[in-house]
């Protein structure tokens, strides 16, 4: 799709979120700040958090319509923290939608490196925040008769590539959404996971990889069908689809956003 085309189409869907309200842990940078502009553009009021305050405030002060954002800085994998989040946006957002969990990370190297800290710290940042999101704002979803809940897992989560640690936290979101889903199905609740493959972010480590290292970039390419890397805002077009009522008969499934990617590092495994 060409830039054109897809400008066409998000014009097409303009105000399909009119009154919405989401929550998107990680939203200040990267995907997730694809998808927290991309929710405003579309009439959402949305609630967003990262680590550190200033991209927090660049993204604020770049809004047309700041007051339809609520930011905060804290770590996620600090489960009263995180609560405390989320109960202060519901009240100053009046209510919730839909939630879109997209903070992660990993710590540590491989298995002979890794501390048992490392394995620790990635399980709380993905599986444990996760779980601690989905507690705090079902209640608030039940209130508004239910909505929808996406959780970013990774190509990483079910085809193998280091570091270990990471790869199975991800498997444990992608198992997590297929039980949540049932869990919480009662209550008019759903919940989907998108598995994006390596994203071509600005400043990130493909980028970077494309600008120091050609050669090795171009042979990661490879491992892409069509030569090419996902884009962060085509895997945000696809968490928009899944927070909306055109989806509303999807629940329990991961949907892999990769173009068809094979190892998702480099070490070709």
């Amino acid at each position: 799709m060409t830039d054109t085309e897809h400008d066409r189409e998000q014009r097409g869907t303009a105000g399909r979120f009119a009154g919405r309200r989401f929550v998107v842990t990680g939203g200040s940078r990267g995907l997730g700040e694809h998808v927290v502009r991309l929710l405003l553009s579309q009439g959402a009021q949305v609630a967003t958090c990262a680590r550190k305050p200033e991209p927090l405030e660049t993204l604020h002060n770049s809004l047309d319509t700041p007051a339809d954002l609520f930011v905060r800085t804290l770590d996620v994998s600090v489960p009263e923290l995180l609560d405390r989040f989320v109960e202060d946006a519901v009240s100053a957002l009046g209510g919730l939608d839909g939630v879109v969990a997209c903070a992660g990370g990993a710590q540590g190297r491989g298995i002979t490196e890794a501390s048992a800290e490392d394995w620790a710290a990635t399980w709380r940042m993905n599986v444990g925040h996760v779980a601690q999101l989905v507690s705090t704002s079902s209640p608030h979803l039940r209130e508004t008769g239910g909505g929808s809940i996406v959780v970013v897992a990774s190509v990483s989560g079910w085809k193998p590539g280091p570091q270990a640690q990471y790869g199975s936290a991800k498997a444990a979101q992608i198992h997590m959404v297929s039980s949540l889903a049932r869990e919480l199905a009662p209550d008019g609740i759903r919940v989907n996971a998108v598995s994006p493959g390596s994203m071509l972010i600005p400043g990130k480590r493909w980028d970077r990889m494309r600008r120091e290292d050609p050669s090795a970039f171009d042979r990661f390419r490879s491992e892409f069908p069509g030569g090419e890397l996902v884009r962060p805002e085509e895997v945000a077009d696809v968490i928009a689809f899944l927070l909306s009522d055109q989806s509303r008969g999807v629940t329990g499934i991961n949907l892999p956003v990769d173009k068809g990617q094979n190892a998702p590092t480099p070490e070709g495994y």
